[in-house]
C-alpha cells in the first residue's frame, strides 16, 4: 500500500501460538456478547487519519483533521475473548499482549459530529464474512447511526458442514494459518446453523430483531463491502446448511454505492477507500473481525462527512435469488 499502516508486523503471528493464549479450559460461548464481561461501554470511535469537508465535493483526499491518534501501542484483538471463551482476563501478560476491546481502534472526536446527518436507521451492523467454500467467520460490529459510537459486537467462527476433517484442516491452514489464528478458529468454530441461533439471541437482546414480528431488522441495517457476502454467500450457506434463508439478510447497504454516490468516485474495495480517505489499515486484511473493523472506521469516516446511508439492495420476497438494486449509479 502506498500510505503506512500503524501496526505490529507479523512476528506477532508466533503470540497465537504460545502457552499465553493457549486455553486449555475453555468456557462456553455465551449466547450473546452482551454479558457483564463482553458488553461495550459506548465509545466515541475513530483512530483512522481522514477528514471532513464542508464542500459539496467531499473531497476525500483533504487534509485530515478527524480523528484522535492513540497513545497506545497497536495490539491484536484476543479471539476467544471476542466469542465469549477467554479464560485469562486475570492474566497480566496476555492482557498486555492482546486487545480485549472491540472500540479500541474506532474512537471519535466528539467535534466533528456537527457534520453528521440524521439517518434513516438507527443502528448499522457491519458485516465482512470469510469463506469462499463455506463461510468460516461471521464477525458484526453495531454502530449508533447518530454517534458513530461501537455498542456491541458479535463474532464467530464457522465450522463447514460439507467437508472431511482433513479438507477442513487443510483450508483453515491456508486461511488462517497465516495470520496464526488457526488453532484458535478449531477450539472455537461452530456450525452456521448454531451461529446463527445465537446471532438472532444477540440481535433481539439488542431490540434490533423479534421473530414474533416477522423476523426483518428494526431500525438498523447491514452494512457489508459489496454485494457477496449477503447476496452470494448468505444464500449458498442456508442451502449448504439445509436451512431456510433468514428474513433479516432480505436488504442490506453495499457501502461500495454510498460511496461512489456520495464522493463520486469509484472504490473496487475496502482497501481502496480506505487509501483514497486516508485510513491506514488496523490488523489483518482477511481476518473477518479486523475488516468489519476497517470497514466500519470507512462508515464512520462517511457518516462523519455528512453522507446518508441507505438501503442499496433488497431481495424479492417470492424469490430470494432476486435482488432489487436501488442505486441507478452503482459498482457493477
Amino acid at each position: 500500500m502506498a500510505f503506512p499502516i500503524p501496526r505490529a508486523t507479523f512476528s506477532w503471528v508466533s503470540s497465537f501460538r504460545s502457552s499465553s493464549l493457549s486455553h486449555s479450559h475453555l468456557l462456553p460461548i455465551p449466547l450473546c456478547l452482551s454479558s457483564p464481561t463482553h458488553s461495550l461501554t459506548p465509545m466515541r470511535a475513530f483512530d483512522t487519519l481522514a477528514s471532513l469537508s464542508n464542500t459539496t465535493a467531499h473531497n476525500p483526499s483533504s487534509p485530515p483533521t478527524v480523528h484522535k491518534v492513540s497513545k497506545n501501542r497497536w495490539k491484536p484483538m484476543c479471539l476467544y475473548h471476542t466469542q465469549g471463551k477467554c479464560t485469562k482476563m486475570d492474566d497480566a501478560i496476555h492482557l498486555e499482549k492482546f486487545n480485549h476491546d472491540c472500540s479500541r481502534d474506532l474512537e471519535v472526536n466528539i467535534a466533528e459530529l456537527k457534520h453528521i446527518r440524521s439517518q434513516n436507521l438507527d443502528f448499522f451492523l457491519v458485516l465482512d464474512l470469510e469463506g469462499r467454500v463455506e463461510i468460516l467467520e461471521f464477525p458484526v460490529l453495531m454502530i449508533n447511526a447518530k454517534t458513530m459510537d461501537v455498542m456491541d459486537f458479535f463474532h464467530r467462527f464457522v465450522r463447514p458442514s460439507e467437508m472431511s476433517e482433513q479438507r477442513i484442516n487443510e483450508y483453515i491452514e491456508g486461511k488462517y494459518g497465516k495470520f496464526g489464528v488457526d488453532r484458535v478458529w478449531h477450539d472455537t468454530a461452530i456450525p452456521f446453523t448454531e451461529v446463527l441461533q445465537q446471532f438472532e439471541v444477540w440481535l433481539a437482546q439488542h431490540h434490533l430483531w423479534e421473530k414474533e414480528l416477522g423476523g426483518r431488522l428494526n431500525q438498523a441495517a447491514f452494512v457489508t463491502c459489496g454485494n457477496w457476502d449477503l447476496k452470494t454467500k448468505v444464500l449458498q450457506q442456508c442451502k449448504v446448511s439445509k436451512m431456510k434463508l433468514p428474513p433479516y439478510f432480505m436488504e442490506w447497504i453495499n457501502l461500495k454505492d454510498v460511496y461512489l454516490n456520495f464522493y463520486k468516485r469509484r472504490a473496487t474495495g475496502m482497501m481502496t477507500m480506505m487509501k483514497e480517505l486516508r485510513i491506514p489499515l488496523v490488523g489483518s486484511h482477511h481476518l473477518g473481525i479486523d475488516d468489519t473493523k476497517n470497514i466500519a472506521r470507512v462508515l464512520q469516516h462517511m457518516l462523519a462527512d455528512g453522507a446518508l446511508v441507505q438501503i442499496t439492495a433488497r431481495r424479492n420476497s417470492d424469490s430470494p435469488e432476486n435482488v432489487e438494486f436501488l442505486f441507478k449509479n452503482r459498482i457493477r
